[in-house]
């Protein structure tokens, strides 16, 4: 086993959010008349890299709801109600928590999902947990692979042109139109510029597909429960490609963590070339963002990307064998 690598911050414990009580009167009044029933205990989620509230409640008539709320002038409460209209679409094949409702009054956009009663996987990861994650991604791959008319219209972007329009940061700067990120300067990446450009380059025409994809698939954004089982959460940014993007992507962490991440992407059918692209890709976009100085999301973001950014180079270096 290689040696294990850790972010600063656990990913449970990212976030920086208001409390139930920082929310205007008004905003909790009008949750609390939607609940039917008065908030006993609030519980803010800790993982996560927005500044919103989002929190499990308790009422006193006992259930918990899973309750994010943001300004309507905010962006975030755009992403809540996106969130809200796609996973109200997804199949029953797709291991998420559901939407129950959602209220725009006060000024504030509210959102009310299903609470998991259950945690953010722990790194460096359980095999165990791993393994449950990466089984419910494939149950929902497998029911994604030919996305709804009603998703399809939501206005789901194609992978290849996000990978085109937004990270495609190694022919940036090979072409000296932006600098190296310093987060880079000390990794492999300078001594193989052009091969990372070229690797990115070709990414897109490998990770082309039908299918629905999650878009975000990192480990704060999965619940395991009290069974075992993971759920997939945050639907926000869905994308049409192949679903072992999302796989590489959730695996970045598994080789952070010391485990072999090639060995758990075997089954998914990914073509060594696209795999190399999209890690090259990954690490770019990552890379990049890091070196853009502090955050107003959260002030664990820039650590995040340059972690993340850092393990997907590395696991590309291995694998192309590439010297330190």
């Amino acid at each position: 086993m290689r040696p294990i690598s850790l972010p600063d911050v656990p990913y449970g414990a990212t976030a920086v959010r208001p409390n139930w009580s920082d929310l205007p009167k008004s905003v909790r009044e009008a949750i609390t008349a939607r609940l039917g029933s008065p908030v006993v205990a609030a519980r803010s989620a800790g993982g996560g890299f927005t500044r919103a509230f989002a929190a499990v409640l308790t009422t006193a008539d006992g259930p918990g709801f899973f309750v994010k709320a943001a300004p309507l002038e905010d962006p975030t409460s755009q992403w809540y109600a996106r969130e809200g209209w796609i996973t109200s679409l997804l199949p029953p094949g797709v291991a998420a928590p559901r939407p129950l409702w959602s209220i725009a009054e006060a000024g504030y956009f509210t959102l009310c999902l299903e609470a998991v009663d259950g945690h953010v996987p722990a790194l460096p990861w359980s095999p165990a947990e791993l393994d449950a994650s990466l089984s419910a991604w494939s149950a929902a791959a497998q029911s994604l692979a030919t996305p709804s008319a009603e998703l399809l219209a939501s206005g789901i972007p194609p992978l290849p042109e996000i990978l085109r329009a937004e990270m495609s940061w190694w022919s940036e700067i090979a072409g000296g139109r932006e600098p190296m990120p310093h987060t880079a300067r000390a990794t492999v990446a300078p001594g193989h510029l052009a091969e990372l450009a070229r690797l990115e380059r070709a990414a897109p025409d490998l990770v082309a597909g039908p299918g629905l994809m999650h878009g975000d698939l990192r480990i704060d954004n999965i619940m395991i429960d009290g069974t075992g089982a993971a759920r997939l959460c945050d639907w926000t940014w869905p994308c049409l490609g192949a679903p072992w993007f999302d796989t590489v992507t959730l695996l970045v962490t598994a080789f952070a963590s010391g485990l072999d991440a090639d060995a758990y992407l075997q089954e998914w059918n990914a073509p060594p070339g696209g795999v190399d692209g999209a890690l090259a890709a990954l690490a770019g976009y990552w890379l990049v963002r890091a070196g853009g100085g502090p955050s107003s999301a959260s002030p664990h973001s820039r650590q995040h990307q340059r972690f993340s950014g850092e393990q997907a180079l590395s696991w590309l270096a291995a694998r192309r064998g590439w010297a330190a």
